[in-house]
């Protein structure tokens, strides 16, 4: 892990891979950080540069310095890390917050895109009264102790089934957040919405969900794609809010398949992302 300063802020980021490859940008959820990418980026590195980065008071990232925090605050520093790897354009994958990220990219910086891919995520989501209501909450009780109400209901019960430490795990990260940086963000969800501005931006799109995701349920990436000109959108079956982590193997394959730019490449990761998917289009 390094550290970049970008106003005045310290963050922290991984920059992993061969040089000459094309770059993918991942932007992790609320809450969580960069290592939610894990499993996914062994597979990538063989054909791709990998940049990962933690959100303002997330992981090792130091927390919000006083100004409201805006998508545009937030793709700032994504292309601040992304101008490192000399890379003009590259592929960008966000989950949750970090799909917000990508639509604020699309919206305002399509020309730096090769692709997009979003996963469970929306153009709205929740409402504004949910948001300031958790920021309030998160201010007066803190990270470590909404984490225990918070961190359940990013994973599909099976998860804990499979893992029975992963909720632990994840309350003891996100409870190591800042709770200023984390009540700003969840302030900033409920106040910027994408409806409207998503349309006609000339950029591959694909949309990712899962069947399980009680925070941006398929109906919400549903909507989504309907403010991204009917962007493909595919569910996964049995999954929750945070696919890296659940089904990194099944994400990463399709992951594959979205960004290889050879149709013999995209038609071989297509063939093996069918099983265990519901296709919603």
């Amino acid at each position: 892990m390094a550290f970049h300063t970008i106003n005045g802020r310290s963050v922290a980021y991984r920059l992993l891979g061969i040089e000459a490859n094309p770059l993918v940008v991942l932007a992790h959820p609320l809450g969580m950080s960069q290592a939610v990418w894990d499993d996914i980026i062994p597979v990538l590195l063989p054909r791709y540069r990998v940049l990962t980065w933690d959100l303002p008071g997330h992981g090792a990232s130091q927390a919000v310095s006083g100004a409201q925090v805006t998508p545009a605050n937030l793709v700032a520093e994504a292309l601040a890390l992304a101008e490192l790897s000399g890379a003009a354009r590259f592929h960008f994958v966000g989950t949750s917050i970090g799909g917000v990220i990508g639509q604020q990219l699309i919206a305002e910086h399509s020309d730096r895109l090769l692709s997009a891919t979003l996963t469970n995520t929306g153009a709205v989501i929740g409402n504004s009264e949910l948001w300031n209501t958790r920021a309030g909450r998160v201010r007066q009780e803190g990270l470590a102790a909404m984490s225990q109400e918070i961190v359940p209901r990013w994973f599909a019960p099976k998860a804990f089934e499979a893992s029975p430490a992963l909720k632990a795990g994840w309350c003891i990260q996100m409870g190591r957040g800042d709770d200023e940086s984390y009540a700003q963000l969840c302030e900033m969800l409920g106040r910027e919405t994408f409806t409207g501005k998503l349309s006609n931006k000339n950029v591959k799109v694909q949309l990712l969900g899962g069947s399980e995701d009680l925070a941006t349920p398929p109906t919400t990436l549903e909507a989504l794609s309907a403010e991204l000109d009917g962007a493909p959108l595919e569910i996964f079956d049995g999954v929750g809010h945070v696919p890296s982590v659940e089904a990194p193997q099944l994400i990463a394959v399709k992951l594959l398949g979205v960004l290889a730019t050879d149709l013999g490449d995209v038609a071989n990761h297509g063939e093996t992302c069918v099983t265990g998917l519901e296709t919603r289009q």
